[in-house]
């Protein structure tokens, strides 16, 4: 830095500011410009050992997740934070706890002695969650989950809106006999909003709410025949499926029918699930479940909390992911998704 001082002219100080990002309403923004040019043209690069140990910092985020690493969407929250996390000069460190408590409690207790700065802690779907004492020393964000105590922000997608979105979507397309497959083998927060959503976007359109259309199923086999009431039964036009997963039944059951998907019944799922949303035919209309930006979202609260102050205006926008971040300062920050339409969905009578 004393180098660089000496070839532009000015102090130590002007250029440490500089270079620690400190220079905004501090030095004008020609010598800060000719101060990181020249900085550029040396080939600087900061110490972090020497930094940390001077401002006390290890720019390290410990991520901490129950059973994500495993999942299939594990992949875009860790990438969500990591991008974030990297465009301010932070480091991701991830742990896998597998839900073993006392598993959770040791790896915990390793990134504290790694000296991170912060924790993201994350769950492998939208539910309510006991945040460990242990991490709220630090700054502290959840992931997909909500937390019923205040002590820490979270974020989750905004499962109201999903059901919403997706039962709006084929209402316009012309569907009137609109059927919601859910989940039955546990009570989710995801169902629970989703199907919400799906009743009201009903009601807003004066179509009236008919139990019989209303079925939530498991896997497999059970669900394939509870699928198959449903349409001797109700004989639905529309069908809004919990995740793409469930779609799949809707497409066996209608092929067995000799019904066209697409045309006599439009399908919605939600996940964007690459197995299922890629390789069914007709290509599944879904909803995009915001991974990626929740990931980048809580990179960006975490380091606003330790650092006293929001993330500079280059960072606050991901340059992945589908749908709008929410705003910091959001208290419970809901994503809006988006709807994805494909071919599943009957295009002669959308408006």
């Amino acid at each position: 830095m004393k180098e660089i001082a000496e070839r532009t002219g000015v102090s130590v100080s002007t250029v440490s500011l500089v270079l620690n990002d400190r220079d905004t309403g501090r030095v004008k923004p020609e010598i800060a410009q000719r101060v990181r040019a020249e900085a550029k043209a040396s080939g600087y690069k900061p110490n972090p050992l020497a930094r940390s140990l001077r401002t006390s910092r290890t720019r390290i985020i410990g991520f901490v997740s129950d059973e994500i690493a495993t999942t299939p969407y594990a992949g875009r929250l860790i990438l969500g934070a990591q991008d974030a996390a990297r465009s301010m000069g932070y480091m991701l460190l991830t742990v896998n706890t597998n839900g073993d408590r006392n598993l959770e409690e040791r790896e915990i207790a390793t990134l504290r002695q790694y000296g991170v700065d912060g924790f993201m802690y994350a769950r492998m779907y939208d539910q309510h969650t006991t945040v460990p004492n242990s991490l709220l020393k630090l700054p502290t964000v959840l992931l997909d989950g909500i937390d019923d105590s205040g002590r820490v922000p979270y974020i989750v997608p905004d499962e109201e809106s999903i059901g919403y979105d997706a039962t709006r979507h084929l209402i316009e397309a012309g569907c009137r006999r609109i059927a919601y497959i859910g989940a039955c083998d546990r009570v989710y927060v995801a169902d629970l909003g989703r199907r919400a959503g799906y009743r009201r976007a009903l009601a807003e359109a004066g179509i009236d709410y008919d139990k019989t259309l209303d079925i939530g199923v498991t896997f497999n086999r059970p669900a394939l025949d509870a699928v198959d009431r449903l349409f001797d039964r109700a004989e639905p036009d529309g069908v809004f499926c919990f995740n793409d997963a469930r779609a799949w039944y809707v497409y066996q059951c209608a092929a067995k029918r000799g019904l066209e998907i697409g045309r006599d019944v439009s399908v919605v799922g939600v996940d964007n699930h690459r197995v299922f949303a890629e390789t069914l035919a007709p290509l599944l209309t879904t909803v995009d479940l915001p991974h990626y930006e929740m990931g980048y979202w809580g990179a960006l609260k975490l380091v606003s909390m330790i650092e006293g102050h929001d993330p500079k205006p280059d960072v606050m926008v991901p340059d992945g992911g589908l749908s709008p971040l929410p705003p910091l300062d959001a208290s419970p920050a809901r994503i809006h998704c988006t709807l994805i339409s494909k071919e599943s969905v009957a295009r002669h009578n959308a408006s």
